[in-house]
Order: C-alpha cells, then structure tokens, then sequence
C-alpha cells in the first residue's frame, strides 16, 4: 500500500533552554555540572528566569530524531504532549517550520509544556535540568490511529514506558502500525531505562518490534551481559534488524546472520554529543523508507550523527540531504 509518512514519531514533547553561564552560576543555582537532574516545575520557572540571553528550541528524542528526517527530505509526523501555554505553541511551530506534521492537541488542563534548562559552561559542559510536564501525561487519546497507519516505520523513544498511560498510548501505536502494514522501531533512550524495563522490552521483541536502536551500554543492559560479542549473538538470534552505536568504533547493523560493521564519520571536533542517537537514528530510517542497503543506512546514520555533535544542540544545522549527496550516500 501507499504511505502518506515515511516515518510516524512518538516521544516526549519538551523545550530546551539553551544559555550560556560560568561555573559561579551552578554554585549559585545548585546544579550539577554535566549531570541531568529532574526537576519540578517552580524550580523550572525560577531557573528559566536567571538563564539570560536564552535560546528556545524544540526538542525531546523522538522529535529531534523527526527533524533531522525531515533535513534529509523525508515525510514525517509527530505525537507528542504539550500544554496549552507559550512553549507549547513554540514546540508545534518548531516542528511545523522543519516540515514535520504535528496535530496533537494541546493540554487545556494538567501539568505545563516540558522544558529542559541547558546550562552551558565555556568547557562545553551541559548541565541539564529537565521538568517533564505535560508530556508525561501523554494518553491513548492522544494518539491518531489512521496517522501512524499512514506510515512506512513507526518510531517510538523507551522513555515512554516511564509512565502507565503513555505506555498504553505506545501500545495503541504499535497496533495501528501493525494494522497499516508499517514496520515498529524503538529506541532504547538510556541505560536507565533499559533497567527499569528490560523484561517488557524484551518482550516487545518477541512479539512486535521490526527494529531496534541502540548504544553499546544500552545493548548490554537489555541482555544484562558486559560482553559485545554476547551481545551480537543475541540480537542475530532476534531476527530483527539492530542498529547499535558505537561511539568512535562506528556502529554494527545486524539482520539475523547478516552482520555490518560501518565506521564513524570523521568529525574535526566533537562538540557536544547530545542528540547523536537521535540523528544516528534519522539517517538510518530515510535509509529504511528509501530503499538503501542495511550498510547504508548505517552510513547515513553516522554522517548525521557526526553532523549534530559539531556543534551544540540535538538537531541538524545543515540541511543533511545536501550534506549526504556530498558524501555519495544519496
């Protein structure tokens, strides 16, 4: 069948604030450098304050793995919650500028839009406090089942299975994507989560997932083990396609017996790793819904990755079409 979407995104919906500071203004606030800590929402209203000369950007996993699709050119759309209030309306205007669809409703009751407080130090450091809002209060309701029916590949970030509703809307995703013919993916997200998850997403593998993304912790996290090679042979015996990242050593693309390793693309100077996984994740996907090989997609992946931690931020400041027509890989 035709697809309207290349890929359909479903994740948090949060706001970064984005400032410069020096280490006298983490004294002074209490924050831990280089840490993210959760935060609740006055301390996010009294830290939003004292962060002078910020910048405002949409972000969130899932949503930063949807813009950088839509540099390389690709149809996408995004669930996520927001509440009715200024950051929301800037998150859903971010989204749309980048072409991204975004039609969830904003909250009329409940918590305010999430944001997250990136305190930046002249060392590079981001020290980063994030209130969860509204986007933890993310419902089945939410989602629209005929737009993730519309798309080629599902993707899903495992920080939703922090919360029982946003679990269930996860679940009605899945469903819909099943109905509509389109491959599931999920992101790990972190280590953490994949602690305080590992049977149900196991168990997501067995039953409902087509692709799975990946680091190395969090690929030996979810199989317990401290060995790669464990790891590989875990993932060949899935069936499923694998993607996992590997910092400077690459990443491994596994399809069953089929086993590619891709090499980091160069980068002059690392910058900021935020937002790697995401836009690893982006290229591999336009790779899967463009009729590229496995190896490819690896490749794509690791060029946008390269490309987002040259600088600050989690999303592209290039368009990664261009960027991937250079290089040869469209």
């Amino acid at each position: 069948m035709t697809h309207k979407y290349d890929v359909a995104g479903l994740g948090n919906a949060i706001v970064d604030v984005i400032a410069s500071v020096d280490d006298q203004f983490l004294l002074t606030h209490q924050i831990a450098k280089g840490a993210m800590t959760l935060i609740d929402e006055f301390r996010a209203f009294e830290l939003h304050k004292e962060l002078q000369h910020s910048v405002e950007v949409a972000g969130g996993s899932a949503a930063n793995t949807m813009a950088g699709l839509a540099s390389l050119g690709a149809a996408t759309v995004f669930s996520g919650k927001v509440y009715d209030d200024r950051l929301g309306a800037l998150f859903g205007k971010s989204l749309k500028e980048l072409g991204v669809e975004y039609t969830t409703l904003p909250a009329k009751t409940g918590s305010p839009t999430a944001s997250c407080m990136i305190a930046v130090t002249a060392d590079g450091q981001r020290s980063m406090n994030t209130y969860l809002g509204a986007c933890r209060e993310m419902t089945p309701d939410d989602v629209q089942a005929e737009e993730i029916a519309a798309a080629k590949i599902l993707y899903i970030e495992g920080y939703l299975w922090d919360t029982d509703d946003a679990k269930d809307a996860a679940r009605k995703a899945i469903a819909a994507a099943k109905t509509g013919g389109a491959q599931v993916s999920l992101s790990l997200s972190d280590s953490f989560c994949v602690g305080r998850f590992r049977d149900e997403f196991i168990d997501l593998m067995k039953d409902h997932l087509d692709i799975l993304f990946a680091n190395e912790d969090e690929a030996k996290a979810l199989f317990e083990t401290e060995s790669f090679d464990e790891v590989m042979e875990k993932l060949k015996a899935w069936g499923g396609i694998a993607a996992v990242t590997r910092s400077a050593k690459g990443c491994v693309v596994i399809k069953g017996g089929e086993v590619h390793t891709v090499a980091a693309a160069p980068v002059a100077k690392v910058v900021d790793t935020t937002g790697a996984g995401d836009q690893f994740a982006a290229g591999f996907l336009f790779g899967m819904t463009h009729g590229k090989s496995l190896a490819d997609c690896g490749r794509l992946g690791s060029m946008a990755a390269a490309e987002v931690i040259s600088h600050y931020g989690a999303r592209p400041e290039i368009s990664l079409k261009e960027l991937a027509q250079k290089m040869g890989l469209l």
